[in-house]
């Protein structure tokens, strides 16, 4: 049994008890074959949900600090996570970004599914903000179709993105694969990659039903 299974049998009735996830679309993430999952990221838990709504294992990148900590409890979260799907990337040095698109890229060119938040934060007052154009070069570079995504509901349960989630119920809302094949070879085209980028958030944008901000959120937190 995979590290996912056991996961799943042993905290996926209880987070499915907490969060009692509703999920619609998951008809249109593909059974096999490489998927980029991109969506709205509005608290800490979207990352814990995500993995129990769908069969296939789904990869995803996130802080190598939540795999390094200390004592029993830093054991538990670094098992959680990469059990999960977790690569832990260090995102804060100079090449974070390019160490994630890269991460992203090898885990696409494998077959599998990698999961993104184009917003590349969390959203500090619950609406869409402008989404970073590394979601549009890993769908050019490797040719995987996007299926957006939106969490509903998680910023209840967790206002404000931090501390113990309370009980709750939330949606995980799947859209129609996108594909953009028309743009094969133009990955370092800044204009292509920023029509494919927000022709994705406009779908997330309407699966999530959130106010859309034309700012990016790091500069919203910023400010």
């Amino acid at each position: 049994m995979s590290r996912l299974a056991i996961m799943k049998a042993s905290l996926g009735p209880v987070l499915r008890l907490m969060f009692r996830p509703r999920v619609e679309g998951a008809e249109n993430v593909p059974g096999t074959g490489p998927v980029i999952l991109a969506g709205n990221h509005l608290t800490f838990i979207d990352s814990m949900i995500m993995p129990i709504c769908l069969d296939r294992q789904v990869f995803f990148i996130g802080k190598d600090e939540y795999v390094t900590g200390k004592g029993v409890k830093g054991r538990l979260m670094a098992w959680f996570f990469t059990s999960v799907g977790m690569i832990p990337v260090d995102r804060d040095g100079g090449r974070g970004g390019v160490a994630a698109l890269m991460t992203g890229r090898r885990v696409l060119e494998e077959g599998k599914i990698f999961s993104i938040y184009p917003e590349g934060t969390r959203s500090p007052d619950g609406r869409l903000y402008r989404g970073r154009t590394g979601i549009a070069r890993l769908t050019l570079m490797t040719g995987a179709p996007v299926v957006p995504f939106a969490m509903i509901g998680t910023d209840k349960i967790q206002p404000g993105g931090s501390g113990f989630p309370r009980p709750g119920r939330v949606t995980v809302r799947f859209g129609e694969p996108m594909e953009f094949s028309r743009y094969d070879g133009m990955d370092r085209d800044r204009y292509v990659l920023r029509a494919v980028t927000d022709s994705v958030m406009a779908e997330v944008m309407r699966l999530s039903g959130q106010e859309y901000v034309d700012i990016y959120a790091t500069k919203a937190k910023a400010a």
